[in-house]
């Protein structure tokens, strides 16, 4: 075929379908690669290793398609079909097998492998069917165009619309009906072309069935899972943009589940919480109160609001600015009942400013000063948290503090991360920070440890400084955390960096023993 090509209604529609089957195909390659890091961890080497073995699947794919000589267009609607089904149910899989078997890496990879092949073979087939209405250089710029914009579309859904809407569960099952949908519309294109075309309407039918119940049935499918994954009750789960939020109830304790990792136990939060917050500022305080001003405080990390509670406790504090990257943990824990009495109303307090931002992009472009800074980040265990403990975020936060100022970290546990945990202290040293370890012993996660660090010298609370209330810290307690046994004793460890974060490799090395 020469000159101009003609668009008729049949070939807009395949390069529609072009499209969809992009959009599908990388759909279900970023629910493997959110899947396997909200379940396994180190977001990086989850979303590397399926994104890899995706794309060489999808070679696969290509290269088997020379061996499919005729019947292209009934070939075309049975893949469409089998990725419609297969791909639908792989979130729905994954998470049983996660929570049931032993099996979950094989049947990650098996499923990202099977999704590749066919997908794979959907192009190549495609511009075959296609080769007789245009040009071969017509066909290939318009497949890859409507190709490369399939994936754009769906790259941005996906973070944005999907997983905080419908979740990973459903998100994988609607487009397994768009691809089922568009195979039942292929065996309208091509229906003068297609034999036993009724056979081929049938078998769609049912797939949309089959995958109509699964949509139907996709939460009280999420809760079977994670009923094998906790041993508690849950009594909310929702996927924000940028995790899986669990909380679960048994009797008077609630625990909040951030990615499968336990975050806090309501029953012994305090220990915490109290520990994090009191050694670092009640002397700041206590000074501040005697001087006669008034202090600021910021919370980076600490959605939940539970160590914003803690510094609420203080009459001397001013403002609190609370930085935490999730918008939706913010909201659940100033709107839902049981959930905001445990941080005693704290987003409530005309004090408190809640940002909704990364706190390292933050800290970067902030301009205030602060008297004490808590950072109460997850565990380092992947390398977009593990920035958050680099040289270039405490010289960062340094920025920002007070030259009488305090910062206090928490610093995951000396006990079972022992050199993960003196790494974040001699981290927080090479940027110039004067440290003061310490740690406590909390029921539900055993020896945990802290950073406290400043320019200024430090000296422990005294009993009048202590705020009223406490349930575990006194002045009296506090000289003891700074206090290390043999086994949990400052050990030879490197700086973490931005651009070498040797503190996620080791941080995973130490937990990895520990789990096994």
């Amino acid at each position: 075929m020469s000159g101009r090509p003609v668009v008729t209604p049949v070939t807009a529609a395949l390069f529609i379908t072009v499209l969809l089957i992009a959009a599908c195909g990388l759909v279900y390659e970023l629910v493997a690669g959110a899947l396997a890091s909200y379940l396994l961890g180190d977001s990086v080497t989850q979303f590397s290793t399926v994104i890899g073995t995706y794309l060489f699947a999808m070679g696969i794919g290509s290269w088997l398609s020379r061996y499919i000589g005729k019947g292209l267009i009934a070939r075309f609607v049975i893949i469409e079909l089998l990725v419609g089904v297969i791909g639908g149910f792989s979130s729905t899989i994954l998470f049983l097998a996660f929570s049931y078997t032993d099996a979950f890496r094989p049947l990650l990879y098996g499923l990202v492998l099977v999704i590749g092949i066919l997908v794979g073979l959907e192009i190549p087939l495609l511009m075959r069917i296609l080769r007789d209405r245009f040009d071969f250089k017509d066909v290939v710029a318009n497949v890859l165009t409507f190709d490369y914009v399939g994936a754009l579309g769906a790259s941005l859904l996906f973070p944005l619309v999907l997983v905080p809407r419908l979740g990973l569960v459903r998100s994988a099952l609607v487009f397994g009906v768009v691809n089922v949908l568009v195979a039942l519309w292929s065996t309208r294109l091509f229906r003068e072309s297609l034999p036993r075309r009724g056979w081929f309407i049938g078998v769609g039918i049912a797939a949309l069935a089959a995958l109509g119940v699964g949509l139907a049935g996709a939460s009280r499918i999420t809760a079977l899972a994670e009923e094998g994954l906790y041993a508690d009750p849950v009594i909310l789960a929702r996927d924000t943009k940028y995790q899986r939020v669990v909380v679960t109830s048994w009797k008077d304790d609630l625990r909040l589940h951030l990615n499968g990792h336990l975050q806090f136990s309501s029953r012994d939060e305090y220990r915490y919480h109290e520990t994090l917050v009191h050694p670092g500022l009640a002397p700041l305080a206590d000074a501040a109160r005697a001087a006669g001003r008034t202090l600021r405080v910021l919370v980076l990390g600490g959605g939940d609001g539970l160590a914003v509670r803690e510094v609420l406790r203080y009459p001397a504090v001013q403002s609190v600015t609370l930085v935490d990257l999730d918008a939706e943990v913010t909201s659940l824990f100033r709107s839902h009942p049981r959930l905001s009495t445990l941080n005693a109303h704290a987003f409530d307090d005309a004090r408190v400013r809640v940002i909704n931002a990364d706190a390292f992009v933050w800290l970067d472009g902030a301009a205030d000063r602060f008297d004490y800074v808590i950072v109460d980040f997850p565990d380092p265990s992947n390398f977009s948290v593990g920035k958050l403990y680099t040289t270039a975020f405490y010289r960062a936060l340094a920025r920002r503090v007070a030259e009488h100022g305090f910062v206090t970290v928490q610093a995951t546990s000396p006990l079972f991360a022992r050199s993960a945990y003196w790494t974040i202290v001699e981290t927080m040293r090479e940027a110039g920070w004067q440290v003061w370890p310490f740690h406590v012993y909390v029921p539900s996660f055993g020896e945990w440890g802290y950073v406290l660090a400043g320019h200024a010298p430090w000296t422990p609370p005294s009993e009048a400084a202590m705020p009223a209330g406490l349930r575990f810290l006194s002045a009296r307690a506090v000289p003891a955390l700074f206090d290390f046994p043999v086994d949990m004793g400052r050990v030879a460890a490197q700086a973490n960096h931005l651009n070498d974060q040797v503190l996620v490799r080791t941080y995973e090395q130490e937990w990895a023993r520990i789990n096994r």
